[in-house]
């Protein structure tokens, strides 16, 4: 199936709908025109896919290390299976990095503690809250995909353009 060109040149496009997709998962809506929504829900609906195979994918591993007076010590830490790693560096060659945002209520070491380990906000958050709420989903309704809804707003004023919202169900 081609996809459509929404009137831009490739690169353009290309970069448009990276970031609209972007945009629907950090917010879980957006305002959009229908074409250019039909485009952005297949993406989206991809990424979220990966996400829900994969949330549960880890593995427990046992190291043994040396602590500051020579002992050796085992840690067991968990890490990502390997097809949970590759979903991961697929969904992050395609989404942009929004970096997470300081609270209105929240010190500014607070805020250094609370995202010290989270390079890249937008991932965490498929696989930490959407591919489980997904999962959950499918699991309790026996459906799979069908992520996301387009409700219908009227035309634009001035080109008369069909205008949606794009939102997370």
């Amino acid at each position: 199936m081609a996809n459509r060109k929404l009137g831009k040149p490739t690169d353009q496009r290309k970069a448009l709908l990276r970031n609209q997709v972007t945009n629907l998962i950090w917010y879980g809506r957006i305002e959009t025109t229908l074409a250019r929504a039909k485009e952005v829900r297949s993406m989206a609906e991809h990424m979220i896919t990966l996400a829900v195979r994969e949330c549960d994918n880890t593995i427990e591993v046992t190291k043994e290390t040396k602590n500051d007076k020579q002992q050796i010590v085992n840690l067991t830490v968990t890490n990502d299976a390997p097809s949970k790693l590759h979903a991961r560096r697929q969904i992050m060659s395609y989404l942009y990095n929004i970096p997470a945002t300081k609270k209105d209520d929240e010190s500014k070491s607070e805020f250094r503690e609370r995202t010290k380990d989270v390079k890249y906000p937008v991932v965490e958050k498929l696989f930490r809250e959407i591919g489980p709420k997904y999962k959950a989903r499918k699991a309790e309704k026996g459906i799979g995909g069908g992520y996301t809804r387009i409700v219908k707003m009227g035309p634009r004023r001035g080109d008369a353009a069909e205008m949606v919202i794009l939102e997370l169900v």
